[in-house]
């Protein structure tokens, strides 16, 4: 079984009662950042990245909680166990699953910054990462709809990490960038300014010479 298979194995269709609430919950969401954009408090790209977020997330509680089977109440609290599963068994497709969780989150990590309008540290994302990740978890295991385990969390956690400091690093390099042009910008003004001056001079000296 390959990762798209994995994701489309959990990732089953909606329901129209489920398709339905979402619709609403959008359409509020959707009001509601269009009249901070109109008030100024945000900008049009930050109100994008929230209805973004917001789609993404529902795609993934929908996907890892509501649309799963009801089971019986399953939980590993070993910490690392999967990985110790791999390193001693080679269980490739436990490796696929937790490629999958680690990436699950990363799209979250990218619009973190977005929607803060700065950049955002990376423990920060790491907290949000494994808070969402907790309540998938925790949801799971209440609703008795998967498996509740520590390793989910954290490599969910990691996963929104990386994405934040993607989206960091390249802000980061559009500063300096901009600052760079900026600069040379600055210089060439500078260089014009100079030889304003320099004609300007010889101008006074050959009038001074003439006797005008």
């Amino acid at each position: 079984m390959d990762i798209y298979q994995i994701w489309m194995k959990y990732n089953k269709p909606w329901s129209k009662f489920e398709i339905a609430c979402f619709s609403v919950a959008l359409i509020i969401i959707f009001i509601c950042t269009s009249y901070c954009v109109y008030k100024k408090k945000i900008n049009k790209i930050q109100a994008a990245a929230i209805l973004l977020m917001v789609v993404f997330l529902s795609i993934v509680f929908e996907s890892t909680i509501f649309t799963r089977t009801v089971t019986v109440r399953q939980y590993k609290l070993q910490l690392f166990w999967s990985w110790r599963e791999i390193i001693l068994y080679h269980d490739i497709e436990l490796l696929k699953e937790d490629l999958l969780n680690c990436i699950l989150l990363l799209p979250l990590g990218v619009l973190l910054p977005v929607i803060a309008g700065h950049k955002l540290s990376w423990y920060k994302a790491l907290e949000i990462g494994i808070l969402v990740s907790a309540f998938i978890e925790v949801s799971q295991l209440v609703l008795m709809r998967g498996l509740f385990e520590w390793d989910d969390m954290i490599h969910n956690g990691l996963g929104c990490m990386v994405g934040c400091c993607i989206v960091n690093f390249m802000i980061r390099k559009m500063k300096i960038s901009i600052m760079k042009t900026m600069d040379s910008g600055f210089m060439i003004q500078m260089g014009q300014n100079l030889i304003k001056m320099q004609f300007s001079r010889k101008g006074r000296s050959w009038k001074w010479m003439m006797g005008i």
